[in-house]
């Protein structure tokens, strides 16, 4: 199979944007993965599409990635939807991927789409509550803070870690969310807000949870058989791994891990020929505080129970041994659900191409990005790597 690479990646800002359609957001993301490709793309050149999306509101449920890319200027290319809640356009990378390295197509966009500021409270909660487990969780009333909660009070129990250690991770997130002029709450907070923020679903409060915002996403993928005509930096697609778990939080027998995530994570690694301690940095799927110390083990980051100790030590600040969330994070940055995977692909892209701005790592080689859907109902992780010269 033929090694694939990421040419060009972009993004919308995140935020509330009722003057944007699904069309215009994805076109817009679009035209900014296109713009960084430094020798330039034709849309003619791209061979294939594929869309990440829940279809939140309903709009567009069915061809919605046609709709998307016809409106976008790609006329007559296989153009596809994959709906993984948010997962979706981690998984629209992946199915990228395999175009490019299975000989089907030499460029392939990815990409994902969401709107979902312009509908009331409870609207919100219903389409987020459709990628939890229908019978047992959504139509008996749990939401997702809700589930998360459950696994933060269980973790909470049974490790040293406290509610002060998720506060801790949504002050990390913000202040380097503040360096992102596309973050949706780019805006630093202190430990003591943080810490008394009114309760959402005991034990997380306000600021252990991310937003619902609009935006999109698009990531550009080439063959090694064709990528010196776009770049000589290109960033390599060195490892994915993919897995399923229950749906449902009560069918699990682990509380405390997501065990889609680890297998996700080990899959990609291996693929990669790396190990955790080969990551310079890492883009984890924090859409509750929880979810991010539990992403720092089920990815081998660190030993089981002690995901806390890297945050007491700095080890996933910006400038520690293993940035975690340098955009912000879902936390900071938003959680436009189908843009949400790519979007983090877009930020591993402009940080192993240096083009990071004020959040930049230092000389980083490989970047992991780990994206989620619902509960842990599935979960995507990709390995990018900077070719260094020999």
């Amino acid at each position: 199979m033929r090694d694939a690479y990421v040419i060009g990646a972009g993004q919308t800002p995140f935020g509330t944007m009722p003057d944007e359609s699904y069309r215009s957001l994805f076109s817009a993301a679009l035209e900014t993965a296109v713009d960084s490709v430094p020798y330039g793309l034709e849309r003619d050149d791209i061979d294939e599409a594929v869309i990440g999306s829940l279809g939140v509101g309903g709009r567009q449920l069915g061809l919605s990635g046609p709709a998307a890319t016809e409106h976008a200027g790609l006329h007559g290319i296989p153009s596809s939807r994959i709906e993984n809640a948010c997962a979706a356009s981690g998984y629209s990378v992946r199915q990228a991927v395999q175009a490019v390295k299975s000989g089907m197509a030499d460029v392939a966009l990815a990409g994902g789409v969401e709107i979902m500021t312009d509908m009331s409270s409870d609207v919100t909660k219903y389409w987020l509550g459709v990628s939890g487990e229908t019978e047992w969780e959504r139509l008996t009333g749990t939401t997702f803070a809700g589930v998360y909660a459950q696994m933060a009070s269980t973790y909470l129990d049974q490790y040293e870690a406290t509610q002060e250690h998720l506060s801790m991770v949504a002050v990390k997130n913000h202040e380097n969310g503040a360096k992102n002029p596309k973050a949706h709450l780019g805006f630093e907070c202190s430990l003591d807000d943080a810490v008394g923020a009114p309760t959402v679903a005991d034990p997380l409060n306000l600021y252990h949870c991310c937003p619902t915002s609009d935006g999109a996403a698009a990531v550009l993928i080439a063959s090694e058989d064709v990528v010196d005509e776009y770049t000589d930096d290109p960033i390599r697609v060195a490892g994915v791994g993919a897995a399923s778990e229950r749906v449902g939080l009560f069918q699990r027998d682990d509380y405390t891990g997501i065990a889609s995530s680890k297998k996700a994570g080990e899959q990609a690694y291996d693929e990669a020929g790396i190990t955790p301690d080969d990551v310079d940095f890492a883009e984890i799927h924090d859409c509750f505080a929880i979810a991010e110390l539990l992403a720092y083990e089920d990815l081998g980051f660190c030993e089981r129970g002690e995901a806390h100790q890297l945050l007491e030590d700095g080890v996933t600040e910006l400038d520690g041994e293993l940035p975690v969330n340098a955009s912000g994070g879902l936390k900071s940055k938003g959680h436009p659900i189908g843009a949400t995977g790519a979007g983090q692909v877009a930020e591993a892209f402009k940080q192993l191409s240096g083009k990071a701005g004020d959040r930049q790592i230092d000389d980083p080689q490989y970047g992991l990005t780990h994206n989620v859907g619902g509960s842990g109902g599935a979960a995507v992780v990709h390995v990018l790597e900077r070719e260094v010269a020999q």
